[in-house]
């Protein structure tokens, strides 16, 4: 389901799963685009700190400046530890369960480090304000405005180690321009310091605005992506159910006309035969009416399963007694038992349902006729017991037998166990029919089956109170 195209007043268990799995998708994202951008953002600041050491060298103090620098030095590599854990243990964490919470634990330990980087750089200002030459002051103001100003990009899919980099900067900045004012003797021109903390805190909130803003926009890119991603994944699962369909649409055709043209064409025969020798009208018409109930029998089964599939059938739900259900269609199937000598039993327990009478009889029939065909010997028994869930009915066979492999396949349409006893009398229809109407039914049907032994077949109603 594509969560970004429905409203959001749907509070639908499902849309608050989609949602839940697309923010903890974009999070982990944004938690990887911040970390894939703080290495080239370790390497400027590699670049840039022996230059503002070249700088200020001779205008301020020498063992304050090598102090300050190696301290950045030794965060710097801090830092480069940090990214190196993070491409070694966590840079791969992506369709794995569980990845977005290591990665927020993993910012969370070690966050801390971008913010101390940050209050070094801003508390270099200690170090040159109001003390080294103007010039050299303005350079290194410009590198502090620039680091800021990256950070802008390189860290805002983070906003926590944003806000805290940019406040580190700019507070550590700000506590030495205070600082000077407050240790060091009123100078000429101090409205132009007060002026140059004006500019920085509204530089500071541009800073946190503009970041914000990029923030925004690359969670909401990341969400569109999400949302193309599964509507992609939703088309081609749908293009390849269709095909499928298509695919089994025209297996069941095929299936059907090969079904059909043997009794038509046995119609066909007979009645040429019957218009060139009519004294044998009393040996062919039993053979026309065999051939004509088994073209009627295959165009029922047909229209069964049309309207099953096309969710035209009414279900007239209703109380049920099953118990006189179960009994009578042991009575209706009794004598097409007997005729192969087989012995149809009933074990039966009071037991009430709410169901459709008529679509159940149909589906238990299916279910006995299937039975007595694969049986040549022995008996099928029709049981009606009563579970923990509810009522169920199992037909009980001592025939042939279901193979592992085939013991799903045997519910779709035409299709036939091969070398099978009874298979050869069959459409291959009866299971496709019972597994359709158990579905419209709320029923759940299982077998179980070993080849040579028996099958069962298992219906599982619900209970009255529960249907």
């Amino acid at each position: 389901m594509n969560s970004a195209a429905l409203p959001a007043h749907d509070d639908s268990p499902q849309l608050v799963t989609d949602m839940a799995a697309r923010d903890e998708w974009v999070d982990v994202q944004l938690m990887h685009n911040f970390m894939r951008n703080a290495r080239p953002a370790l390497h400027m600041v590699s670049l840039v700190l022996p230059v503002i050491v070249a700088i200020l060298y001779h205008d301020v103090n020498q063992t304050a400046l090598l102090g300050w620098a190696l301290a950045v030095v030794l965060m710097t590599l801090v830092r480069y530890r940090v990214i190196s854990l993070y491409y070694r243990d966590y840079a791969n964490a992506r369709g794995t369960a569980g990845a977005g919470a290591q990665l927020r634990a993993f910012l969370s330990r070690y966050g801390w480090t971008w913010t101390v980087s940050a209050m070094l750089w801003g508390g270099s200002m200690f170090l040159y304000f109001r003390k080294a030459p103007v010039y050299d002051q303005f350079i290194c103001l410009i590198v502090l405005v620039g680091m800021a100003g990256y950070a802008t990009g390189a860290f805002s899919a983070s906003w926590r180690c944003f806000t805290a980099y940019v406040n580190g900067l700019v507070g550590s900045a700000l506590a030495a321009v205070a600082y000077s004012v407050v240790k060091e003797q009123p100078f000429l021109g101090t409205g132009t310091t007060y002026g140059l903390v004006l500019l920085v805190l509204i530089y500071w909130a541009a800073v946190r605005t503009a970041g914000r803003r990029f923030h925004q926009g690359q969670r909401k890119t990341l969400e569109l992506q999400f949302a193309n991603t599964a509507l992609i994944a939703s088309l081609t699962e749908q293009t390849r159910t269709a095909l499928e369909a298509v695919e089994s649409k025209n297996r069941f055709i095929a299936s059907a006309a090969h079904d059909l043209r043997q009794p038509v064409h046995a119609l066909s025969l007979y009645a040429d035969w019957l218009r060139s020798e009519p004294e044998m009208v009393t040996q062919l018409a039993p053979k026309i009416v065999q051939a004509t109930q088994a073209v009627n029998a295959l165009f029922n089964s047909l229209f069964d399963l049309a309207k099953l599939d096309a969710n035209v059938i009414e279900v007239k739900w209703q109380r049920v007694d099953l118990a006189a259900l179960v009994n009578e269609m042991a009575l209706q199937y009794a004598p097409l038992a007997q005729e192969k000598g087989l012995v149809l039993r009933q074990r039966v327990v009071p037991a009430e349902l709410l169901s459709d009478p008529e679509l159940l009889k149909r589906l238990i029939g299916n279910l006995l006729s299937n039975a007595i065909r694969h049986t040549e010997r022995g008996g099928v028994l029709l049981a009606l017991r009563q579970g923990p869930a509810g009522p169920a009915i199992e037909v009980w066979d001592t025939g042939v037998g279901i193979a592992p492999e085939h013991q799903q396949a045997i519910f779709q349409e035409f299709y036939r166990v091969a070398l099978h006893n009874g298979t050869e009398e069959s459409f291959g229809l009866g299971l496709a029919v019972v597994s359709r109407l158990c579905e419209a039914l709320n029923c759940r049907l299982s077998v179980r089956s070993r080849p040579g032994r028996g099958t069962v077949f298992r219906l599982d109603a619900p209970a009255l109170e529960d249907a």
